[in-house]
């Protein structure tokens, strides 16, 4: 009786949310009222097609004649990615296909890409998203590791795909010169009857991948099966039916991928180009008069660094939403591109693993330039010491946990992230203003412990970043006899600005403690990043 009880009781606390989630997901125009029968067929899909093909087949029952996708080829309807993803479904399924395979991609942004998530989910098989910027090794492991059936390719990326075993079934999703004697995707669909193709027992899955930047990227497996999951984007980003999205953010990124399920599911006009370019970004926003802009903060920086001669040639006023994740956000590159495209600024802070945990709208980072924002609907967020006790009060540093109906159940080789109260570590330290707005400080393991005092390496970073001249900065603690730790800085200047070594040094001691000004300022072309952007601190020294 009294687990019957409990059940009732946790049963019942998720009522509001579920409640406010459909209210979110009504404004966003996800939930159309008048039409209860399309909100079925929207549950049956999402919990039978998983949120990829579920996404599609709710764009397309809302109007097969929208277009869909647009690429360097061309646009697509929802409609025809129907027909196009059948017809790849069933040439899948005859060539060994089945809802027990591991269907990986490693492909750039462009409709090939897309009909192979389509058709592996039409399937029920898993997708793996593999990262474009995998060396051999990399390739190699996760392929092994992940227990890959099929392997879907752009042609560019034959090198290292040849470092796989030769009986491993391959497909070539994008082609400039087709070599002979080549499977591509085009051949099989145009060979291919594109009837529908009957649903899965169940959604095959996905796994998205860690971004590695100390090791392998570790698989985190994703089950989304509650169409009320995208009301944790929904609710504090305002997105809504029938738009359109410029998605610079590559697709196998956490944040491209889930900003790209949620635009079909409006069923919004999705742009994709396969390399990212920043002045062809603003012309696909003029083009297609986008009113979401999805990009990392590297991506944003070199939008914004074409300067006022070239952003002035584009008409931007259409977009209401820059979506920015998958970095920090500086307060200085914030506050640029909102005096670039007014107060559009919407900045996410989430994981791989957690998926969202919190998000600031254009109201908080006026109010506060720098901050991740406040949860969403359906997400917690919660900062413990190091006892694991939670803090609470504003402008004290803990350790981040945040939980959400989109986290992950643990890594595909069997590992967990830490979990406290049902909250998933993040990595990250960081602390809440008065106003419960969310900053990150920066990683766990990026704290410099330097003459016995604690430093995090953003607040020292950002402030570099908004001096005259300096474009990134990059602050490391490097070993030093007499303190344990000292603070070296890496600095990227514009070209030709004359900044030198001892004004950044007292730039930082005017604004910041003695102990968190750097001993050393080293000045370099670019800082190293991965293909999403993550800064690698680990080649930095």
């Amino acid at each position: 009786m009294s687990e019957y009880l409990t059940r009732v009781r946790e049963l019942a606390a998720k009522v509001p949310t579920a409640v406010r989630s459909v209210d979110v997901m009504r404004r966003a125009g996800l939930v159309p009222l008048g039409r209860p029968d399309h909100v079925l067929g929207s549950m049956i899909a999402m919990r039978r097609l998983g949120p990829i093909a579920g996404a599609a087949r709710i764009a397309a029952t809302r109007d097969r004649t929208a277009i869909g996708l647009v690429d360097e080829r061309g646009p697509l309807t929802f409609a025809e990615l129907d027909r196009r993803s059948n017809a790849l479904a069933r040439a899948f399924a005859a060539r060994g296909v089945t809802p027990d395979s591991v269907v990986a991609l490693l492909a750039r942004d462009h409709r090939g890409a897309v009909e192979t998530m389509l058709a592996a989910s039409k399937l029920g098989a898993r997708l793996l998203l593999m990262n474009t910027g995998f060396a051999r090794p990399q390739l190699v492991d996760v392929a092994e590791r992940e227990g890959v059936t099929v392997f879907v390719y752009d042609q560019e990326f034959t090198p290292l795909v040849e470092a796989l075993p030769r009986s491993l079934p391959s497909f070539l999703a994008w082609v400039d010169d087709a070599p002979e004697g080549a499977v591509t995707l085009e051949d099989l669909i145009a060979a291919t009857d594109d009837r529908a193709v009957p649903m899965p027992r169940q959604p095959g899955g996905m796994v998205l991948l860690t971004s590695g930047t100390t090791g392998t990227p570790k698989g985190a497996p994703r089950q989304v099966r509650s169409p009320l999951a995208a009301a944790q984007f929904l609710d504090r980003i305002p997105l809504r039916t029938g738009e359109a999205t410029v998605l610079a953010a590559p697709l196998f990124h956490a944040t491209g991928f889930s900003q790209f399920i949620i635009s079909f599911a409006l069923g919004s006009r999705v742009v994709v180009r396969r390399r990212f370019d920043p002045e062809a970004t603003l012309a696909a926003i003029a083009d297609n008069r986008a009113t979401a802009l999805v990009l990392v903060p590297t991506m944003l920086q070199r939008v914004l660094d074409l300067g006022a001669d070239v952003l002035g040639r584009y008409d931007t006023s259409s977009l209401r939403i820059v979506f920015t994740a998958g970095s920090a956000l500086s307060p200085e590159l914030g506050d640029r591109a909102t005096r670039v495209f007014g107060e559009v600024i919407h900045n996410l802070y989430g994981s791989t693993e957690v998926s969202v945990a919190s998000v600031a709208t254009p109201e908080d980072w006026r109010a506060a330039p720098g901050t991740v924002g406040k949860p969403p609907v359906g997400c917690r967020v919660v900062l413990y010491d190091a006892d694991g006790a939670p803090v609470v009060e504003p402008g004290v540093t803990g350790r981040v946990f945040a939980g959400s109906g989109l986290a992950f159940g643990g890594y595909t080789d069997g590992r967990h992230k830490e979990v406290i109260g049902g909250l998933l570590s993040t990595g990250d330290v960081g602390h809440f203003d008065a106003a419960g707005r969310l900053f990150i400080d920066g990683r766990d393991d990026d704290m410099i412990v330097s003459g016995g005092e604690n430093v995090f390496p953003g607040e020292i970073e950002n402030l570099l970043v908004a001096f005259p001249g300096v474009v990134e900065a990059a602050v490391l603690g490097v070993p030093d006899a007499e303190f344990g730790q000292r603070l070296k800085a890496f600095v990227v200047l514009e070209p030709g600005a004359a900044v030198t070594e001892e004004r950044l040094r007292e730039h930082v001691r005017g604004n910041l403690a003695r102990f968190k000004v750097p001993r050393e300022v080293v000045f370099l072309d670019e800082l190293p990043r991965n293909a999403t952007g993550k800064l690698l601190r680990n080649q930095l020294g």
